[in-house]
């Protein structure tokens, strides 16, 4: 991958990021169309402030991201918006998840973010084969705990 500089009309930059966000309680619930969905969602507020998502993988229990956001943005009020604005979507969209989640919070609290310097290849690489790396851990460990009372 080349090094690619932005710019806007009198600035030029690479700030990229490696963002990592969670599901409250680690549910795991990003599955079939709920992550289709989720996928577009976090695709089109990016679009809409201006950030490219370079590499994005949507796991069961946790969203990868190598983004490159405009100096203009700071990484919380980044985060704010997509976790923020993503939850009252997901929630328009998936209503019988209000049940599980309660008061519209979909995302937990906090997240993990890095900045990318030359190594953009590397971590792109690392999301892109992290699907294979949980799974193999998942069938290592016990299954989540499940309502009882549901089948």
């Amino acid at each position: 991958m080349a090094q690619k500089a932005y710019g806007l009309s009198h600035t030029k930059w690479m700030r990229k990021r490696h963002i990592v966000f969670t599901p409250k309680y680690r549910r795991k619930v990003i599955y079939n169309q709920i992550r289709s969905d989720v996928g577009e969602i976090l695709r089109r507020l990016c679009e809409y402030k201006g950030i490219e998502i370079i590499e994005g993988h949507l796991m069961p229990d946790h969203v990868h991201m190598l983004v490159a956001i405009p100096p203009k943005y700071s990484v919380a009020s980044v985060m704010g918006c997509l976790k923020g604005k993503s939850s009252l979507m997901i929630f328009a969209l998936h209503a019988n998840l209000k049940h599980e989640f309660g008061n519209r919070k979909f995302w937990a609290e906090g997240c993990y973010v890095s900045t990318v310097g030359l190594n953009e290849a590397t971590i792109a690489k690392c999301i892109r084969e992290q699907e294979a790396a949980d799974i193999a851990l998942d069938k290592l460990s016990v299954e989540e705990y499940s309502d009882p009372f549901k089948k």
